[in-house]
């Protein structure tokens, strides 16, 4: 995926959900991964010429595994003129030594979010960036509808009313697959994601059945990110217009 399709689909995104207003202080959440990567590229390069001007924080959370080296993204944010911050914590031990879990994600997800919030709101974000493409929309319904018996998935925009922030997902019309050619082509400094669980996940279930029913039935990926925004979920309502 060349740099300008990214801008293009991301700008839709923000355009359809009205992401993005004058003034806006956005969090990016810099995970090491090729997505949240590639989301930074997209935002330092749609902040200098987007209708509404807005400034971008980069954030990463470290969870605390040994040898999870950031300079290579340093670099990165100083070559796109981003400011970088590196938030240290000691959740990887809390949750494999101390507490021992045997599920450990929705504990390690909540716990992270809440170390990127309370760092964006200490550098005066009012907003926050999270990485979600395509793939994790279509594949975040599959998982509700298998394991939760209900029709969700993560809206574009929430208000989070607890931190005052408002999240948004600029990437949600880009694939996957352009995202892995985008980190190809612009050789981005991808950290391996440390965690011993990773990969082991029932989000991985889902990529795989996705890619299933993809083969066996051609087109059914797209009818199934169509019944999403076109779909009974108000969030993903484009004419809606939402208040930031």
């Amino acid at each position: 995926m060349k740099l300008q399709l990214l801008y293009s689909l991301t700008r839709k995104a923000i355009d359809d959900y009205h992401m993005i207003e004058e003034g806006d202080r956005i969090a990016v959440g810099i995970s090491g991964g090729k997505d949240s990567l590639t989301l930074l590229y997209a935002l330092a390069g749609l902040r200098r010429f987007y209708p509404k001007k807005f400034e971008i924080e980069a954030i990463t959370v470290s969870l605390g595994f040994d040898g999870f080296d950031t300079s290579q993204i340093a670099a990165l944010c100083k070559e796109l003129d981003v400011n970088y911050t590196v938030v240290q914590t000691d959740i990887a031990e809390i949750i494999f030594d101390a507490r021992k879990e045997t599920n450990p994600c929705s504990l390690c997800a909540k716990m992270r979010k809440g170390a990127f919030n309370d760092k964006a709101k200490e550098l005066g974000c009012n907003k926050s960036a999270y990485a979600h493409h395509k793939d994790d929309v279509i594949e975040t319904t599959l998982m509700s509808l298998l394991f939760e018996g209900r029709y969700y998935t993560f809206s574009p925009v929430t208000y989070l009313d607890r931190m005052d922030i408002t999240l948004i997902r600029p990437m949600i019309y880009v694939d996957e697959a352009d995202v892995i050619g985008f980190k190809n082509a612009m050789n981005l400094p991808v950290i391996k994601n440390p965690c011993p669980v990773d990969g082991y996940t029932k989000r991985e279930y889902a990529k795989d059945l996705v890619k299933k029913l993809n083969k066996d039935h051609p087109g059914a990926r797209t009818r199934l990110f169509h019944a999403v925004t076109e779909g009974l979920l108000e969030d993903w309502k484009k004419d809606v217009d939402k208040k930031l």
